[in-house]
């Protein structure tokens, strides 16, 4: 079929979709929500009785409908049924519109080779856990496990049981027994709003109960699959908890970006290979996990081990093939598990900076890794992510909507990795992965808040030098003791010099070293420690000190001093803690007074790190 004519069929399936479902609102829904609200339960009982081969027909034409459109959510018609009618009939009405949308696929399939876009955005998905499924379980088995899984649509199900040439009969059977667990979920929320309207009951309670009830129901649905039916790809990024995280992950995330990937350099690449990315965003993550969607396998991630610090997260981390690592401190058990990995086939996601951008710029590589890479002899991915800093940095709360670029922009082979030196394919990789947000702007923000928060990194004014005088206000940084203004413009650039925040907090790297020979900064702070045995947290007050010594320690229970030879790095969170390890136990500081020096005692040992690698040169 002609993709005009199955854009025509889609758009008149849409229009009539929304066009039921408008009426079924107006004419049965909000009337019958009004009398609910009024207790009236007469009126309510004879408007569905006065209405009720029309909603009827609603309800399974839309359902229908929504299973050839595939992007029109079923849940929602489902819930709304369960709402109007007695929970039997709702779930009859669901049911047989699921069945009537699965006979109409099937005919556009079988008589008319019909595609659907939708159906083609999730095949890969399909076929990645088909081949999970073992072959003597066939085809049917496949949509049963496919149908309990919340990660895609009915719709898209549906195509492909129709273009796995299933027998009709086997194939509505299928699908009518298969739909129920989630048709029966839907219908019993709607269930239960009904009896919290007519019981006035508060309307947070019933939210909390939903929302318990579909974590349990996700919990056990996670464990039934990883029993009886993944339990081969336990321990492994094929783990029914890592294809989970990201499915919940990807129904978060995919109205909030608008994600370009481009993956034409690693499509026909095979795996196992390494991939070094920049550091820009929480959901960095997410995004590789985007870009190598087009792998065989998934990917393994090496994470901060601090996110596993508690025993049932590590627990979970642990079977879902994740590789945790220190941050900054040594790790000997880190590459045995990126071998261990690879050697099952699987790529492996490494983010070298081991930091998210502070300022947009990539942070210098501390760990520089060629003589490890070399004895892997695999291929390595260079991947670049573009535009995700200025969508949530570390400094804002707030997510912007924005256009987000994730390419393999290189291919390192493993036999041009044999051919380099340690010092050449270090160099390669810094060059590679080296971005500055601000050089490259790729989306336009005008949104009128964009400087908000901005102060917990630009502490210091960069034209008079005053420590914590900035704030940002609106989309402007401003100095109350000078008086200056900063004003960012929509494509978050300054309007005058520095005409970056990179730029900016350039300027004040200048300023704090020319102060630091006399410098020493100090801080009481309350302390949260993550230990590996033991109780794996503990809390205390203490006295922490940054001076030509290093980084010092004291309080009650422990006193110690990291020289600046063995404190690469001191990671931080904005206005809140900086953090480091000692003895394998992990500290965590959060100063008692005026917590935007976090970012200030982290940008010091910077810049002493920077010193120190220049007069080894």
């Amino acid at each position: 079929m002609k993709k005009t004519t199955q854009r025509i069929i889609i758009l008149a399936s849409l229009i009539a979709a929304v066009g039921l479902f408008v009426l079924f609102l107006s004419d049965i829904l909000i009337p019958f929500i009004r009398m609910e609200l009024a207790n009236d339960i007469d009126g309510a009982k004879e408007l569905l009785a006065s209405r009720g081969v029309l909603g009827f027909l609603s309800v399974v034409l839309v359902e229908a409908l929504q299973m050839v459109v595939v992007f029109i959510p079923a849940e929602f018609i489902q819930i709304s049924s369960g709402l109007s009618y007695p929970f039997y009939i709702a779930l009859l009405l669901c049911d047989l519109g699921v069945c009537v949308g699965a006979t109409i696929i099937y005919v556009l399939v079988t008589l008319f080779r019909f595609s659907s876009n939708a159906y083609e955005r999730n095949e890969k998905k399909i076929e990645k856990l088909a081949a999970k499924v073992k072959k003597d379980r066939g085809t049917q088995m496949l949509l049963y496990l496919l149908f309990i899984m919340p990660l895609i649509p009915f719709g898209a199900i549906c195509y492909y049981g129709s273009y796995r040439k299933m027998k009709y009969t086997r194939y509505i059977f299928t699908v009518a027994t298969g739909v129920i667990p989630s048709i029966v979920t839907s219908n019993l929320m709607g269930l239960a709003v009904r009896y919290f309207i007519a019981n006035d009951l508060p309307f947070w309670l019933l939210i909390l109960i939903i929302v318990l009830l579909a974590g349990i129901l996700l919990a056990v649905l996670f464990l039934f699959l990883n029993r009886f039916y993944f339990r081969q790809d336990e321990c492994t990024p094929d783990s029914v908890f890592m294809t989970g995280f990201f499915g919940a992950l990807h129904r978060f995330c995919r109205h909030r970006q608008r994600l370009h990937v481009d993956d034409e350099k690693i499509r026909d690449l095979q795996t196992p290979y390494i991939v070094l990315c920049n550091h820009e965003s929480f959901f960095d993550m997410y995004y590789m996990n985007r870009l190598l969607s087009c792998a065989p396998m998934n990917a393994s991630y090496v994470v901060n081990k601090h996110y596993l610090s508690h025993p049932l997260i590590r627990k979970i981390a642990s079977k879902s093939g994740a590789v945790p690592k220190k941050l900054f401190y040594p790790d000997v058990a880190v590459p045995l598990q990126i071998m261990r990995m690879l050697k099952k086939g699987y790529p492996v996601v490494i983010f070298p900076e081991a930091r998210l951008s502070v300022d947009g710029r990539s942070y210098p590589i501390v760990d520089r890794s060629a003589s490890f890479y070399r004895r892997l002899k695999t291929d390595i991915v260079i991947a670049k992510i573009r535009g995700a800093y200025f969508a949530k940095p570390k400094w804002r709360r707030r997510f912007f909507r924005t256009d987000i670029f994730i390419s393999a922009d290189r291919v390192i082979t493993r036999d041009e990795i044999a051919a380099m030196t340690d010092d050449a394919l270090n160099r390669l990789i810094d060059e590679s992965i080296a971005y500055d947000e601000s050089k490259d702007p790729v989306g336009v923000f005008r949104q009128a808040d964009k400087a908000k928060g901005l102060q917990n990194i630009l502490y210091r004014c960069a034209d008079c030098g005053a420590l914590y005088t900035t704030r940002g206000v609106g989309n402007e940084l401003v100095c109350s003791a000078c008086g200056k203004t900063h004003r960012l413009n929509e494509r978050y650039l300054f309007e005058d010099e520095p005409f970056s925040i990179g730029e900016y907090y350039e300027r004040i790297r200048a300023l704090e070293k020319k102060e630091l020979p006399e410098l020493r900064l100090e801080a009481d702070v309350d302390t949260v420690i993550f230990r590996d045995t033991g109780k794996y947290r503990t809390r205390e007050k203490g006295h922490c000190t940054l001076s030509a010594e290093g980084f010092s320690y004291r309080s009650d229970s422990v006193t110690f001093t990291i020289g600046f030879d063995a404190l690469p790095a001191l990671p931080f969170s904005v206005d809140a803690e900086f953090e480091t390890y000692y003895n394998g136990d992990q500290y965590y500081f959060y100063p008692r007074e005026n917590r935007r020096q976090v970012v200030r005692w982290a940008l010091i040992v910077d810049i002493v790190k920077e010193m120190r690698d220049e007069e080894k040169r």
